[in-house]
């Protein structure tokens, strides 16, 4: 007999919640406010250049998904740039001053409290895991959110080292529980990261599309379990699956 699901791990961004306004201008805002504050700090930087730099960041863990923390690449490039021995505490607040401009334009989605709420009343265990790029920016936003107490672990690429889809994340959540990859589930709207790393593992994927950005490709190339339009629609469907488990 199959075991029933019990344990869920949920992506954040597109999932749980999602982006009010287009990013574009978002983050051209977030990198002046980056360069302002180190710039009180006596320490020159081009936004342009410093998004530029990113961007080269992004094409390396996109192919080997290792994540290196905004803070070091940050770091690495202002040392390219001569500014060598700079405090830790300059770089926190540059990037602080960043995450606060963009965390601004992210909004729970509507139905993500009263399904957290179902889920728990039917004692299903919960975790996220984000690819991001700066754990403290995850759990600033989750706790601002007010839905930390939903979850038994909130866990970032940041602070594990590993990026959806690369199997050693999700191996970290199952071991938070403890559990077997049949006995949970992967929801999330990428099916590159939540879906196919799901898959690859044998863990059920449950692909949430209201907000997914894909390409025909990928559907044609990654199949998930299940596909659900809203988040809402989750505890019913995880009904189904324990009753065809039975």
């Amino acid at each position: 007999m199959t075991m029933p699901i019990r344990y869920l791990i949920f992506d954040l961004g597109g999932t749980l919640m999602h982006s009010a306004a287009d990013w574009a201008p978002i983050l051209e805002k977030a990198d002046e406010a980056l360069v302002q504050s180190l710039r009180r700090h006596n320490i020159e930087l081009d936004s342009k250049v410093f998004r530029a730099h990113l961007h080269e960041y992004y094409e390396r863990r996109d192919k080997d998904f290792y994540e290196t923390t905004y803070h070091l690449v940050l770091r690495e490039l202002l040392e390219e740039l001569g500014q060598v021995d700079v405090a830790e505490s300059v770089l926190r607040s540059a990037l602080d001053a960043l995450y606060t401009v963009t965390q601004a334009n992210w909004l729970l989605e509507s139905d993500t409290l009263s399904t957290l709420e179902a889920l728990k009343s039917q004692n299903y265990k919960l975790g996220i895991f984000s690819n991001a790029g700066d754990d403290k920016d995850v759990q600033d936003m989750v706790a601002a959110f007010g839905i930390r107490r939903y979850f038994d672990f909130v866990l970032s690429s940041a602070a594990c080292f590993y990026r959806k889809p690369h199997p050693r994340a999700f191996e970290i959540c199952l071991a938070h529980w403890n559990a077997t990859p049949d006995e949970a589930a992967m929801i999330g709207d990428s099916l590159e990261a939540d879906i196919l790393g799901a898959n690859q593992l044998g863990i059920t994927s449950i692909w949430l599309t209201r907000r997914a950005q894909f390409k025909n490709e990928d559907m044609h190339r990654i199949k998930p379990d299940f596909s659900l339009r809203k988040l809402s629609e989750l505890p019913p469907t995880l009904d189904r699956i324990s009753i065809s488990r039975r």
